[in-house]
C-alpha cells in the first residue's frame, strides 16, 4: 500500500479534485507529502513544497497560511486514505464517524491492517513524522492534540469491533476483552515503528504483529512474504 504523489489509495475514477483551486490544494499536499516523508517535518520549508509543486511562495500561502496547518492536512488525508482501505464505509470527519454496515469480511480486513504496517517500513520519513508529533501531542494546547485524540479513538473503536467479530467467530470463541487487546496492538504497533525508526534491521514489524496475533489465534499460518511464523 505505498502512495505515491497523486495515486492515492481509496480514490476512485471520477472522484478526483474538479475545480481549479482543488486541482491546486491536492498538488501541494502531494508535494508536501512526498517532502515531509523523504526529510522530516523540520526539515522542509514552505519556499520548497511551493517550489517541488511548480507555484509560488505566495501562491502556496493562499491556501495554506502555514506550515502547521499544512502538516495536518498531510497527516488527515492520509489517514482518510488508510480509513477507505481499511475500514471500508467508515464516513465523516467529526469526532463520532458513521459506520455503514457493508464490510469487507473480517480476514481480509486484519490482513489490510498488517499489510499498513508494511507499507509504513517504505515510508520511514512519514513515520518519523508520526511518531515525532503523537508524542509532542500528548502536551496540553499542542496544535495536534485533537488530531491525535481522535485519530487514537477512531482506531481504537474499529479495531475493537474488528477483533470482536474475529473473536467470535473463532473456534471456540477467543475470551479476551477486544478493545483491550486493540490498545494493546496499536500500542505494539506504535512501538515498533520507534524500535523499527533507531534499527530497521533488527525490526521485523510486520512478523512481530502476526506473533502477536497468532497468540489470539488470528494470524494465517504463514506470515504474507515472511514465510512461516516462529515462536
Amino acid at each position: 500500500m505505498s502512495q505515491e504523489p497523486g495515486k492515492r489509495p481509496g480514490k476512485e475514477p471520477g472522484n478526483e479534485p474538479r475545480t481549479k483551486g482543488e486541482r491546486t490544494r491536492a498538488r501541494i499536499l502531494d508535494s508536501a507529502t512526498e517532502l515531509f516523508s523523504r526529510s522530516g517535518y523540520n526539515s522542509v520549508s514552505l519556499r520548497e513544497i511551493a517550489a517541488h509543486a511548480g507555484m509560488t511562495h505566495a501562491g502556496l500561502l493562499h491556501h495554506f497560511p502555514g506550515k502547521e496547518p499544512l502538516l495536518l492536512e498531510v497527516l488527515s488525508r492520509r489517514d482518510e486514505d488508510d480509513a477507505a482501505y481499511l475500514f471500508p464505509g467508515l464516513l465523516g470527519r467529526g469526532p463520532d464517524p458513521v459506520v455503514a454496515a457493508a464490510r469487507h469480511p473480517a480476514a481480509e480486513r486484519l490482513n489490510r491492517l498488517v499489510a499498513v504496517v508494511g507499507r509504513n517500513s517504505r515510508t520511514p520519513g512519514l513515520v518519523a513524522l508520526y511518531a515525532k508529533l503523537s508524542a509532542e501531542a500528548s502536551e496540553p494546547g499542542h496544535p495536534a492534540r485533537a488530531y491525535f485524540v481522535k485519530r487514537y479513538r477512531v482506531l481504537r473503536a474499529e479495531i475493537g469491533a474488528l477483533l470482536g467479530e474475529l473473536f467470535a467467530s473463532s473456534e471456540p470463541p477467543v475470551a479476551a476483552d477486544p478493545h483491550a487487546v486493540a490498545q494493546q496492538l496499536l500500542a505494539l504497533m506504535d512501538g515498533l515503528q520507534t524500535q523499527w525508526l533507531l534499527e530497521p534491521a533488527a525490526v521485523p514489524m510486520e512478523e512481530r504483529v502476526w506473533e502477536f496475533l497468532w497468540n489470539y489465534g488470528l494470524a494465517p499460518p504463514v506470515a504474507p512474504e515472511r514465510g512461516p511464523v516462529s515462536h
